[in-house]
């Protein structure tokens, strides 16, 4: 019943710190109101650069739609004088893209699921149990944000070689078990945040370290978990450098090494709208997982700011 009862006041203080998160939109650092003429013109600055970012993607749509001679047309046209939808037909059957796609999916799935789990065990450590040089190791994994990532290439590639586990998704699913420095470091940010006193209700109580780490801990750090989930989820699906060097037949690669071999087989003439087309359906799974998880993704990134 008290386990209960922590787990309820644990979501009630992630819904208060949303709540508090939305209370200082349209405010000043200090915390007082922005004045009408200052959120009018922030307003419009968010606006171009919303703008800004977006024409690229509605660039890349419209280059999709058109046809080759308009697509060499001068001065370009701003919107095509006739809609080739065929062309995304056309994109996914010059090559295997339904292939690629899975194989993308399949990766992605795994590496977001493993990070989101061994992050989330390694930052309950740091943040929610007291152990003797627990800051000093700590330090330590931070560390491994300064090391390069061409350092460990080689020596990466040598011992997956050495297990005979090239061209196997192995080399890119496993080492998501392991915790990165900069998602635990997030992770631990939000954990610390969790009053001490729940969790030693908790323990009194005789909850194990588990049921605290998932029942009480887990549902006040879950925007932060969202925020890894997005970024391992588009870093896995964009990853170009691992399946290069670690895949090598055509039905296990990704959509990244695709796209690549798209380019190259049509070196001598590339149909730049399929390429478009093709480039757009990439992109559109990841457009479509920001706008799902929009709201939880920016509480994750602002709530670490607000006291």
């Amino acid at each position: 019943m008290a386990i209960n009862t922590l787990e309820t006041g644990a979501q009630d203080l992630g819904r208060s710190q949303k709540i508090k998160s939305r209370s200082n939109f349209g405010r000043n650092p200090d915390g007082s109101r922005q004045s009408p003429v200052g959120a009018w013109v922030s307003r419009i600055i968010i606006l171009v650069v919303l703008a800004l970012f977006t024409l690229p993607l509605y660039w890349m749509f419209i280059s999709a739609l058109k046809s080759p001679e308009e697509l060499s047309q001068f001065p370009p046209t701003l919107f095509p004088t006739e809609l080739r939808w065929s062309n995304f037909v056309d994109a996914v059957t010059v090559m295997p893209f339904w292939t690629f796609f899975r194989n993308s999916l399949i990766i992605t799935v795994c590496v977001v699921v493993f990070s989101v789990v061994s992050n989330f065990i390694v930052a309950y450590g740091f943040s929610c149990i007291d152990w003797p040089g627990r800051n000093k190791v700590f330090f330590i994994v931070l560390a491994t944000l300064f090391l390069p990532f061409p350092v460990t290439l080689i020596p990466m590639f040598d011992m997956w070689a050495g297990l005979g586990f090239v061209n196997t998704w192995v080399p890119l699913i496993v080492p998501a078990l392991f915790a990165g420095g900069f998602f635990t470091f997030l992770l631990r940010q939000f954990m610390l945040q969790t009053p001490r006193d729940m969790l030693d209700a908790a323990r009194v109580d005789g909850a194990s370290e588990w049921s605290i780490a998932w029942r009480i801990v887990f549902p006040t750090a879950r925007p932060a978990v969202t925020v890894i989930a997005i970024f391992s989820a588009v870093g896995t699906w964009n990853d170009f450098m691992g399946p290069l060097i670690y895949l090598q037949d055509t039905s296990k690669q990704t959509l990244s090494i695709g796209m690549q071999v798209f380019r190259s087989v049509n070196s001598q003439d590339i149909q730049f709208n399929l390429l478009m087309a093709a480039s757009f359906l990439v992109l559109l799974p990841l457009v479509l997982l920001f706008f799902m998880f929009q709201r939880y993704f920016i509480s994750g990134i602002t709530l670490g700011g607000f006291k």
